[in-house]
């Protein structure tokens, strides 16, 4: 039996972020994402997408790690052209997690698998 891993996986239709945009609803994605992640975000031709994406990959962290971990407390940004997702306070010294994000089309998709760290 595996104990210490767990799996998050999650699937999010980019049009609900195509419809609530960060000018429409700006206090929804300050609750969601990090000022960097939103600066990331709207960078591109299509943020909507690369919401979708964040969104899908938190969603999936806090499946993966099964307890309720705040969206602020899950950074995710890009090094080297690869997703890196980081745990903040508490979080980062009771999981490890690594992630996999693409959008196609109308989906976003997440998937993150997480590690409990053994004291």
């Amino acid at each position: 039996m595996i104990e210490n891993f767990g799996i998050g996986i999650d699937l999010v239709d980019i049009q609900k972020f195509e419809k609530i945009t960060y000018s429409k609803k700006p206090s929804f994605y300050k609750k969601t994402f990090l000022p960097s992640e939103i600066e990331y975000c709207l960078k591109f031709k299509k943020p909507a997408e690369h919401f979708a994406g964040k969104f899908a990959i938190k969603e999936s962290v806090k499946k993966s790690i099964n307890e309720p971990i705040p969206f602020l407390d899950i950074e995710t940004f890009h090094s080297k052209s690869k997703l890196k997702i980081k745990l903040l306070k508490k979080w980062n010294k009771k999981y490890k997690v690594l992630g996999s994000i693409s959008h196609e089309n109308e989906y976003a998709i997440g998937m993150v698998i997480s590690e409990k760290i053994k004291f």
